[in-house]
């Protein structure tokens, strides 16, 4: 054979074979490094949608919260107006009452007023009657005292004694008189004194001065000696 028909033969030295080893190396590592540049990215992007659902979230809540914090001012606005309205019909109710209880004030003292003006009225005019039916009492003592001296004045006196004890029965006043031997009533009679006397012990003996009683009300007690103990 001669050296034209010879075939080249190239044989690869060891250093082109790390080359070629090299290459598909790095090949490899960029084909491994964009797919980790992909996948970060992935992440990346799912780490924001995450972001932005988070924020959606968060403007929701805040939103809800907003409104529920509206609607609770709301009703302590109204709970507010309502007590505002009560308290001014309270007022306006306070002012009333005080009126109609000055009004009730200024009527009982003008009441009283007149009641007293009508109790004197009415004493005046008792005391005036009583009066009127007195004077004839005093006139037929004054003709008793104009008798001739010597003359009887006992019926006279009596008669005027009479018409006395009249008046006094017509104004509801009863004499107290009580009888010998009957038992003494401190609340109708006083004791002037003890004496020896016939009488039970601490009876009435004698009736010293006559009282009154008017109704249920003693006026003047009955001055009477008491028969003693012993």
């Amino acid at each position: 054979m001669s050296d034209d028909d010879a075939v080249d033969v190239e044989v690869e030295s060891p250093d082109d074979a790390a080359s070629d080893a090299a290459r598909t190396n790095g090949t490899a590592d960029a084909a491994t490094e964009e797919s980790s540049d992909e996948a970060a990215g992935a992440e990346d992007e799912a780490g924001v949608e995450d972001i932005a659902d988070d924020r959606e979230a968060l403007a929701a809540a805040v939103a809800e919260h907003d409104e529920a914090l509206a609607r609770e001012v709301a009703a302590l606005e109204a709970d507010l107006d309502e007590t505002r309205d009560e308290l001014l019909d309270a007022e306006a109710e306070n002012e009333e009452l005080t009126s109609k209880l000055a009004r009730v004030k200024a009527d009982f003292s003008n009441y009283k007023q007149r009641a007293k003006r009508k109790q004197d009225e009415i004493r005046e005019r008792a005391s005036e009657q009583l009066v009127e039916r007195i004077t004839p009492v005093r006139n037929d003592l004054l003709r008793a005292l104009d008798q001739e001296a010597g003359s009887d004045l006992r019926p006279g006196v009596e008669s005027t004694l009479e018409k006395f004890d009249e008046v006094l029965a017509d104004e509801g006043v009863e004499p107290i008189e009580p009888d010998p031997g009957e038992d003494v009533d401190p609340a109708r009679h006083q004791v002037m004194l003890r004496v020896e006397s016939d009488r039970p012990a601490g009876t009435v003996h004698e009736v010293y001065e006559p009282g009154y009683e008017m109704g249920d009300r003693v006026i003047r007690e009955a001055k009477v000696t008491v028969s003693d103990d012993e």
